[in-house]
């Protein structure tokens, strides 16, 4: 038990000194992907009785410029590598080890997409005895299990940061230089081997969070307000030179998967603006309902963003199945509803959330041995089986469950399962404290 000591201050660090503005630009990116995916899940169910999606939003074509400034997933990792690199410097200053960080982060991130998976799993399998058809079970399970790329790739990056830290401390330019050229290098030899892409989804994720990184030392808030626009002036130039060239596409939905040097440059972009903004973000974040709305929303973050698609997708399968009148996908009544579609959203997140929420809440202290180099890098290894397999074979019901199964088994090698009740003796002395202090 010899880092309780530790983990209870790293605990009042974290709240003591998280930054504002990053929490608000979190808390708005999280917002513009629910959002977004408001208008772009679209179930159409055609006469011979098979179902598709279409991406409603993603099909229009006035989207295509518009997504270069609603495509915040770069900005998640900045402000992940932010976040992230001060939380390692804090363990990392009462003593904590590369193990214990891997420990904690595995927890945060995998317990609550367990829950998800096991959920799924369970209603899925309930609505195929039911009768579903199988076609309908297997387009929820692969749609409503998308965000779980992300939780991959998240991990990927966030397990690396002992390491690449190491690498910034001793040369931070150099190493987001050397992460750089190897996505550009990846991006190079894809047409060739096309199956290299993949390794892009750590390459550009890793060197979006060093920029994250850099953030953090202040290297870009020591620019002055016309060097930070000029930043973001010259990135959005570049970007729309290898657009243009015919390098890269510009739409950045396909840029995404598998991720390019695209998103890097975009990311550039986005933190040169984070940084101009932040006069008007830290006093508004600092407004206190928004505070508390920031402190609610960023200790539940990863539940709602886990469980929007799933929920949405469920929904516009009920609909799509229940006797009313449904207008056709892009036409204007179906624009008209997406309010009252988001709306219902929201409300179908709360109790969600108040359910699973806590699963993402820090874990106690562990046992010496749960943060073993040996324990921690085997749990990695079980967390990313599911992930590789969905990689190279696509999502499926199966998938989930064994997904489920996997995080299951490296939650419980953490020691990241609460006991079910606390000791006896420590029960009667709570219960003597309450008492004594009730007149």
């Amino acid at each position: 038990m010899r880092s309780t000591g530790r983990q209870g201050t790293a605990t009042g660090a974290d709240t003591a000194n998280r930054d504002p503005a990053i929490d608000l630009v979190r808390f708005i990116c999280l917002a513009l992907v629910v959002v977004g995916h408001s208008m772009m899940v679209s179930p159409v169910l055609h006469p011979d009785g098979t179902v598709t999606t279409e991406n409603t939003l993603g099909d229009q074509r006035w989207f295509e410029p518009v997504i270069w400034i609603f495509m915040v997933m770069p900005l998640f990792f900045v402000t992940g590598g932010v976040t992230g690199l001060q939380s390692w410097r804090r363990l990392k200053a009462a003593g904590g080890t590369p193990a214990e960080f891997i420990r904690a982060r595995l927890l945060r991130l995998v317990r609550p997409a367990a829950a998800l998976l096991a959920t799924m799993v369970a209603g899925l399998s309930v609505a195929g005895a039911l009768g579903v058809d199988r076609q309908v079970v297997q387009l929820i399970a692969a749609g409503a299990a998308m965000p779980l790329w992300f939780l991959a790739a998240y991990l990927a990056a966030q397990l690396n940061i002992p390491a690449l830290a190491s690498l910034h401390a001793r040369a931070p330019w150099l190493t987001f230089g050397l992460l750089a050229g190897l996505v550009v290098a990846v991006d190079c030899l894809r047409a060739a081997l096309p199956e290299l892409a993949n390794a892009n989804l750590v390459f550009v994720w890793c060197t979006v969070q060093q920029l994250g990184f850099l953030a953090a030392d202040g290297y870009f808030s020591r620019l002055s307000r016309s060097g930070l626009l000029g930043l973001a002036v010259a990135a959005h130039l570049l970007l729309g030179l290898v657009t243009g060239l015919g390098l890269y596409t510009g739409n950045m939905l396909v840029n995404l998967n598998p991720p390019n040097l695209s998103l890097v440059i975009l990311g550039v972009s986005q933190l040169a603006v984070m940084e101009l903004a932040r006069p008007v973000l830290v006093p508004l974040a600092g407004v206190r309902w928004i505070a508390r709305v920031l402190a609610l929303a960023g200790s539940r973050s990863l539940t709602v963003y886990l469980w929007h698609l799933p929920l949405l997708a469920g929904m516009s399968g009920l609909l799509l199945l229940a006797p009313i009148p449904k207008p056709g996908a892009g036409t204007p009544e179906w624009w008209w509803s997406r309010p009252v579609v988001v709306l219902a959203l929201v409300l179908l997140l709360l109790p969600v959330v108040a359910a699973f929420g806590r699963l993402e809440e820090r874990t106690t202290a562990a046992h010496a041995f749960r943060s073993r180099p040996a324990v921690a890098g085997a749990a990695v290894v079980v967390v990313f089986i599911p992930v590789a397999d969905a990689a190279l074979n696509g999502l499926s019901l199966g998938l989930l469950a064994g997904g489920a199964v996997c995080f299951s088994v490296a939650t419980v090698v953490l020691g990241g399962v609460p006991p079910l009740r606390r000791h006896p003796g420590r029960r009667r002395q709570g219960r003597r404290g309450i008492a004594s202090g009730v007149k």
